[in-house]
């Protein structure tokens, strides 16, 4: 797949008049390329946040944010998480297309022989405090997994490259269940490679040595969905940054680390995080209009949080498959009092409901729903972030290789707008 160069675009600048290609893409708006405009004018564009910048071609994942559409290799979201699982999505954003079941049952075969870290790296987890936050340890370990597993860091081999694909795939579920332990002062608990993707990570966090507990397929079922829901997301924050890292020549297990520091920023990753903590904050259905009044008022700092999107400027495509799984999960835990879910009905009734948010297209994403499922799933507020990044990793992967591949790239080197002081004469300190 290539895109095409539609037209050219004029830029007129003190007199001069400049042509720049505008390439078009398989679906999406055509794209202005100005990667020439500083060689050709001397000028730099200015575009805080990139939010109208593409800096790079790829064919993995496409967002259409006016109409709510999310696509992973032109596959709907909501597709490939009622119908598909995990690992079948991990191979289709891996390998540009869905597996027969022999490619798939020797993808799974793959996946899991990379499950188990190196004895030694349980010893980093003693270093850390038992309070520590479990992304802070997340981002040590994934980025120490380089100082272990020397044959697959070297960037220019297609087959090593596709080792450390599959490495992290698989080693982050276990990573993630260990900092979880951790945190519980309990047992590691070693994968289970007789169980499923999503069974197996449920199983390292929850089960103990002292049982032989059977994992909940209902649960199982719906965190699998949860990864899927969350593997890739186009150029976010911190797919960006591990492009951005990747375009230097690191090692895959850095930049994946790199990736997982961001994706930590409460902007972000931790974004279901704050909507558990809003929930709190409004403490009873009763004070719900006391905050929806708040939420409207410009001059109050109270946001509603987990109710529109940056991108999407319709429905979240992800949020409606979540709101099902949060439903489900509810309905199968028997969940009904909890006074945290009765406040996220009565919020989820009034933003689709009221004109406020209807005009200004405030639906809930998927983290309002997200938070409640992780929660009710059995997982502490600083783990949900962790989640988040157990399933990303087949994104971030995915997106590293194919910017490795891409002849086109070069190093990140972003330019800027100076406005700081002009030249300047350093003077001695005694004359100061």
């Amino acid at each position: 797949m290539t895109d095409k160069i539609k037209e050219k675009a004029n830029l007129k600048l003190n007199g001069d008049l400049y042509d720049f290609d505008v390439h078009e893409g398989t679906i999406g708006p055509d794209v202005l390329d100005i990667s020439k405009l500083y060689a050709q004018s001397g000028k730099f564009t200015y575009d805080p946040g990139f939010t109208s910048t593409a800096n790079c071609k790829s064919t993995i994942t496409y967002i259409d944010g006016e109409e709510g559409t999310l696509l992973y290799r032109g596959y709907p979201i909501d597709q490939l998480a009622e119908q598909g699982n995990y690992l079948e999505t991990c191979y289709l954003l891996l390998n540009g297309e869905l597996p027969n079941q022999d490619e798939y049952n020797k993808f799974e075969e793959t996946i899991n022989e990379y499950t188990l870290v190196n004895e030694q790296l349980n010893r980093f987890f003693t270093g850390f405090r038992p309070d520590a936050h479990p992304m802070a340890i997340m981002c040590g370990v994934v980025g120490a997994l380089s100082a272990f597993y020397h044959d697959s860091i070297d960037i220019n081999d297609p087959e090593q490259r596709r080792i450390a694909c599959h490495r992290l795939i698989a080693k982050m579920p276990t990573l993630a269940a260990m900092a979880y332990k951790h945190s519980l002062g309990q047992p590691f608990m070693y994968p289970k490679n007789d169980l499923d993707y999503a069974a197996n990570f449920l199983n390292m966090c929850f089960g103990l040595p002292t049982e032989d507990k059977e994992v909940d397929t209902t649960l199982a079922k719906a965190m699998d969905k949860i990864l899927i829901l969350h593997a890739d997301h186009e150029q976010n924050a911190s797919t960006s940054t591990v492009r951005l890292a990747g375009s230097s020549g690191a090692n895959p297990f850095a930049c994946i680390a790199s990736g997982i520091a961001c994706l930590w920023g409460p902007a972000h990753g931790g974004a279901n995080e704050a909507c558990i903590r809003m929930l709190e904050e409004i403490n009873n259905v009763d004070n719900i209009p006391e905050y929806v009044k708040k939420a409207k008022d410009k001059n109050d700092p109270f946001r509603l949080m987990g109710f529109g999107h940056r991108v999407y400027k319709n429905f979240d495509p992800r949020a409606k498959v979540m709101q099902k799984i949060c439903h489900e999960v509810l309905d199968h835990l028997g969940i009904k009092d909890d006074p945290l879910l009765a406040i996220a009905v009565e919020l989820e009734k009034i933003a689709l409901e009221d004109d406020y948010f209807v005009e200004k297209k405030l639906y809930p994403n998927i983290d309002f729903y997200s938070g409640i499922v992780m929660k009710s799933l059995g997982f502490p507020m600083d783990m949900f972030t962790v989640l988040f990044a157990v399933g990303r990793t087949v994104g971030w992967v995915s997106q590293w290789n194919e910017m490795i591949e891409d002849t086109s790239q070069r190093i990140g080197r972003p330019r800027q707008l100076y406005i700081g002081n002009e030249h300047r004469q350093y003077i001695g300190m005694h004359k100061r």
